[in-house]
This record gives structure tokens, sequence and C-alpha cells, in this order.
């Protein structure tokens, strides 16, 4: 039987939700599918190099605010990265454009702040996947992989997305269907189409061992619809799977017709932007990549579940991915 190389990627932290350091194999316990394995490896932050795909919204929901989260996100990077880490730049419109291909802190700034915002559609899905499969693709053995992505997370224009619709508007046999009619076909269609593409995406992020993270700029507008519901629920799905975190902040306008007022909103906003990427930074400093082979005989594409835990370290807390998809 042949044994399978597990890569679980893994932040702890402490109360105050700073990086706990230190830890070696024998804090750590995993679990697969009840099974207690041994654990082969463990890399903490400070050894493991870092890969980042950075992926930005250039769409019109997301434009408010954009400026401010360029410069955050470009600070974050100056923070984050060290010599040997590197990050590549994407943005999200119609499909995924390659800005920055893999580099160091100093060229993925310059990447950042040469991004535009556009009217686009939002191909969310296809991007989000596209990228996780870049990252495994290009990133060398044994780095940390996280995805961060500064998205509301709605989609309008994944190509499973659209063909849904298309499909079921074809398979209407009478071209005189009512309007509302037409439309409650759509919405299904897109709907459903949509939790298929969510599977697809957690698959490649879990295919990829990478940790993925968003930021959403909508912020309490999540609240006033049913899409940016959904788009902030597929960015917490991403994240409760592969064991990162979907940042909702809090925002205040910045569009009303007080200037002053909308100044002292956009310098708050920038404080909660500031934080976040603080606290994210502090998770990337928090991860830990653990090791084990597996010699479990399991089909090809099966989720085989994980329980990560530190038996002897109560104070402390642990995130991980919730499991893996067995590959060939």
């Amino acid at each position: 039987m042949d044994s399978r190389l597990v890569v679980v990627p893994v932040a702890v932290t402490n109360a105050n939700g700073e990086p706990a350091v230190g830890l070696t194999a024998k804090d750590f316990r995993v679990m697969e599918e009840g099974r207690q394995q041994v654990i082969e490896n463990v890399g903490g932050a400070e050894t493991t190099p870092l890969e980042i795909a950075l992926l930005f919204d250039v769409s019109a929901s997301t434009d408010a605010m954009f400026k401010f989260e360029q410069e955050t996100a470009a600070k974050f990077l100056k923070d984050v990265l060290r010599p040997e880490d590197r990050a590549t730049i994407y943005t999200i419109g119609e499909r995924l454009n390659l800005v920055q291909a893999r580099a160091t802190s100093e060229a993925s700034m310059t990447g950042i702040r040469s991004i535009t915002p556009t009217k686009e559609q939002t191909a969310f899905y296809d991007a989000v996947r596209q990228a996780a499969i870049d990252l495994s693709r290009n990133s060398p053995e044994g780095r940390r992989k996280v995805l961060v992505v500064i998205s509301d997370g709605e989609d309008t224009n994944s190509d499973a997305v659209l063909r849904a619709i298309w499909n079921a508007e074809r398979k209407l046999v009478d071209n005189n269907t009512p309007n509302d009619k037409l439309r409650e076909i759509r919405v299904n269609a897109r709907d459903t189409a949509k939790l298929a593409e969510q599977q697809r995406v957690v698959k490649s992020i879990q295919d990829a061992d990478a940790v993925f993270f968003s930021v959403n700029p909508a912020g309490s507008s999540v609240q006033l619809n049913s899409m940016s519901r959904f788009g902030q629920d597929n960015m917490q799905r991403f994240a409760s799977e592969t064991g990162g975190t979907a940042f909702l902040p809090k925002f205040q306008p910045v569009d009303t017709k007080d200037r002053y007022q909308n100044e002292i909103n956009m310098k708050a906003n920038t404080d909660v932007l500031d934080r976040i990427f603080r606290q994210l930074a502090n998770e990337l400093r928090a991860q830990y990549l653990v090791q084990y082979y597996s010699d479990s005989d399991y089909p090809q594409n099966k989720f085989v579940k994980l329980n990560v835990g530190l038996p002897n370290r109560s104070d402390l807390k642990v995130r991980a991915r919730e499991g893996y998809y067995v590959k060939k």
C-alpha cells in the first residue's frame, strides 16, 4: 500500500490572538477519520517560506475604498514578506488577470499600486479557482501557501454560472414565457450553478494545500440584499474549510452629501482596514506546516476528515483545514 504525504497548514495563537511560536511535532496531534497519525515534520512560520496569491476585485461593487485598500495591502506585504517569501498579484474582473508574477515584496507592492478599478463583470469563482491552481503549480515544495482575496465574493461572470443560465433558457419550449417566470428560471439556474462552483473552488484550494483569507470591502452593506450575503457566504465557506478567516469589516459610508463626514468616515474605515491586515499578518506568523504520511486506502477524490489539536496546550487556539481530497 502506497503512503501519501499529507500537508496540513495550521495556525496557532494565544488568547490575545498573538502567534504561538516554538511548537514542535510533539505538541501536535492529527486525527485522520478518527485515527491518530504519526507526524513526520512540523515547520514553523519562522523557518518555512511563504507564498501569497493576492487577488483584488476591480469591479464597480468594490471601488469606494479602493485606494485605501491598495495602500493597506501594499503595507501588509511589506510587513509580512521576508526576502525568501514571494507574492503573486492578480485582479478579478471578467476573468483572472495577472498583474505581477511571483516576486519579492517591493515588486509586489508596485504591482498593487498599479491596479485601476473598472466597471467589469466579476468572474469570482473562475478567478479564485485558477489562482489556487497557479499557486499549486508555481510554488516550490515545502512552502506555506495562502490566498488573500479582497472582494465582496459576488459572481456575475464565471463560465459555469453563465452556461447554466443559457442552458435553462434554451430548454424553454415557449418563447413567450412571461418575464417574471423567465427571471425565476434564471435565478434558480444561477443559484444552483453557484453552489456547484463553490464546491469546485473549495476543492481547488484544498488540492493546493492552501489557506483562504478574504476582506470584504462591502462591509455592513452585506446585510442589505441576498446576493451580498451569498457572496460573503462564499468566502466564509472557503475560509472555514481551509483554516483561514473571512473578514467582514464594519465600514462607515463615504459617499454621503456631507463631505466633512465622509472624510471622518474614511479615516475610521482606514483604521479598520489597518487592524484587519495586522490581524491577518499575525495569523500568517502563527502558521505551522504539519506533514504526515497516510497509508489508508481511500479512493481518489474522497474527502478525508481531519482534526488537528494540541492535547497538552489548552491555552492555545488551533485553526486548520477540515480535511483533504485524495489525489492520485
